[in-house]
């Protein structure tokens, strides 16, 4: 199984981190990473259409994937979320599929909503915001920069559990690790994935990457690291 025609683009828009596409070859089964962000995905194969709104996923997990399938991503920046869809209900694979209208177009709050596209999802986007359907929390945007605002340690984490659906211990987690896996990815040995990426030591490297990649360092040494 694989993936082919992949494109990714960053975004203009202060509420997106990312547009990605995607066609499948063959089905077949794949790792889910560990992701800390939502995202909006549109997927389409076999003459259907699917809409689907993703909150985040806090381990790795087995998936599979369609044959001859196209998928679209809209992957918010972390902080933003649609109220009415909040990522603590959305994670983990429970997603919320929208109604689906016809091939171009599906129901959101009450309307119908034209199936956004690589090129124009920036517009969606803001469309989303000007309807209320689509909003960023400054406090969490300001505590991920190093600048937590004056708040109690209670009141951060409602702000992070509304937001995003994760606690920031989590979030940092997480990103340590895809961070972690990129670096060996990108040749760096074991021992000074270690150190760059902050672990303790090379056991707390490997639980780590166990739990958010789906994989352990020497697995990923060896070239097998799940994309």
């Amino acid at each position: 199984m694989g993936f082919i025609l992949e494109e990714e683009r960053p975004s203009d828009s202060p509420f997106i981190e990312k547009i990605w596409r995607v066609r499948s070859g063959q089905a077949g089964d794949f790792t889910s990473l560990a992701a800390c962000h939502s995202e909006i995905v549109v997927t389409r194969y076999a003459g259907k259409t699917a809409v689907a709104v993703r909150g985040p996923e806090t381990f790795a997990a087995p998936a599979s994937v369609p044959a001859d399938g196209e998928f679209l991503g809209i992957v918010f920046k972390l902080g933003t979320f649609m109220p009415h869809l909040l990522p603590k209900n959305l994670m983990d694979r429970r997603d919320a599929y929208l109604p689906v209208a016809n091939d171009k177009s599906f129901w959101l709050d009450s309307s119908t909503w034209e199936i956004p596209g690589f090129d124009n999802a920036d517009t969606f986007a803001e469309r989303l915001v000007r309807q209320g359907l689509l909003m960023h929390d400054p406090v969490v945007d300001a505590a991920l920069q190093g600048r937590p605002p004056a708040l109690s340690p209670r009141a951060l984490q409602h702000h992070f559990a509304r937001a995003t659906g994760l606690p920031h211990k989590l979030i940092q987690q997480i990103e340590r690790a895809r961070r972690a896996a990129a670096l060996l990815k990108s040749g760096l040995s074991i021992l000074d994935t270690v150190h760059e990426a902050g672990y303790f030591d090379q056991a707390h490297l490997t639980n780590s990457l166990k739990r958010f990649i789906g994989q352990t360092p020497t697995q990923m040494v060896r070239g097998n690291i799940p994309e």
